[in-house]
């Protein structure tokens, strides 16, 4: 591995650096930028759209897209570079990952070309924001077994169902909708992929008030929408092959989401403040050695994340290695905060802005941290992609895989 930017690389970063030095102001040392839970979200989400749109007009925003579509045609290591280069500046948060990390790719790759006309300047400039209406309550990690349904009705599709899970759909204006079109045909095969205006009559959004104390998903009914043909991504019953190419794009649009302002340096860093009854907590043998254990953790996922960056740099493309890091990072995410709430004794019960150690941030972030291990692909699914794409074990039985979708068993 080569950790080190080559000379093209390094000359892109310093370009990159000075246009976000000439339009953003830099984050001191300790800072984090906004998110989408802090202060006014409306607000947040305005200056969100007006830094898309500026980084648009400069030539910083849809790196990697085609640059017949507003975007650079970037190297996956330039997206990786413009990433690492803006988190160091306080800018709002990045509420365009459905939108222009995965809706576009999939229109570019699917749709026709009314419908990248359609639809992905406004995305390109931030002028939309889509949510991902994928997930149900009785299918969430096997996204292949949805039973929203969606009837044919003239030129239009009647759908009914209900998605859950939904990040910032209260925010959205636009959806990517998985359903089902045939039910007696196996359960890949009878899906169909839709953009749905998230105006449309029959469509309810409901905040699911997280343990965090934040709103950021949703469960969203849809009762009787009426969806225009014109809106369809893909052939009917084409669906899921539309949807693995979404997935796959997630993955990418995910990879440079951080942890924020929980890291291994605040963990230790919390350590050589407090004390008790014996001193230092930093100086007690049982708290480095679980300060050690961590510290080993964040080093080897660091690597790992370093080996698929080298691999980038090389020209070759992110494989199915980056669920070892979603799946590490979103275990040992609840393990820091776990032990800082520890370390804080009987002031990590203290979950308050104004009165908490450290602004009650190691609590906020426990308390999201069982989110981190659902989001994207659950723990059990991540283990799957590894043992079976990473590992090159036998892939676990099928048995439903050919049966039609209705006469497959579902419990009570």
């Amino acid at each position: 591995m080569d950790f080190n930017d080559n000379p093209e690389e390094a000359t892109y970063r310093a370009e990159v650096r000075a246009w976000l030095e000439a339009n953003a102001e830099p984050l001191l040392p300790g800072e984090s930028a906004s998110t989408v839970e802090d202060g006014d979200n409306n607000e947040i989400i305005a200056l969100a759209q007006t830094w898309q749109a500026k980084k648009f007009d400069a030539g910083w925003a849809c790196l990697s897209w085609p640059k017949k579509f507003g975007g650079r045609a970037a190297k996956g290591m330039h997206s990786v570079i413009w990433r690492q280069e803006e988190k160091r500046f306080n800018v709002p948060p990045d509420i365009f990952q459905c939108s222009v990390g995965m809706t576009g790719p999939t229109l570019m790759a699917h749709g026709t070309e009314e419908q990248l006309e359609r639809w992905l300047p406004a995305i390109a400039r931030g002028e939309d924001i889509y949510c991902q209406l994928f997930s149900e309550p009785g299918a969430g990690s096997d996204l292949s077994a949805v039973r929203t349904r969606a009837k044919r009705d003239g030129d239009d599709w009647i759908i009914d169902g209900h998605k859950i899970w939904t990040s910032l759909a209260q925010y959205a204006n636009w959806g990517i909708l998985v359903t089902r079109t045939d039910f007696d045909a196996p359960k890949h095969a009878g899906l169909t992929y839709f953009i749905v205006d998230l105006s449309s009559p029959g469509i309810e959004i409901r905040s699911i008030k997280q343990i965090s104390g934040g709103e950021t998903f949703n469960e969203v009914f849809l009762s009787g929408v009426r969806v225009p043909d014109a809106n369809r991504i893909g052939d009917v019953g084409n669906g899921w092959r539309v949807t693995l190419t979404t997935l796959a794009n997630e993955r990418g649009a995910i990879a440079g989401a951080g942890a924020g302002k929980i890291s291994i340096a605040g963990l230790i860093k919390l350590a050589s403040r407090l004390s008790d009854d014996a001193g230092p907590l930093i100086q007690q043998d049982s708290v480095k050695e679980k300060l050690a254990d961590l510290y080993m953790q964040s080093r080897g996922l660091r690597y790992t994340s370093l080996r698929t960056l080298s691999a980038l740099s090389q020209g070759k493309k992110a494989g199915p290695e980056g669920s070892i890091g979603k799946l590490g990072a979103a275990i040992m995410r609840q393990e820091m905060t776990a032990f800082a709430i520890e370390l804080q004794g009987i002031a990590g019960s203290i979950d308050s802005l104004e009165v908490g150690v450290e602004g009650s941030t190691w609590q906020s972030g426990y308390l999201f941290s069982p989110a981190a291990r659902i989001a994207g692909g659950t723990d059990e699914i991540q283990r799957d992609i590894i043992a079976e794409r990473v590992l090159g074990l036998p892939r676990e039985p099928r048995v439903d895989k050919a049966l039609p979708f209705k006469d497959i068993p579902i419990g009570r």
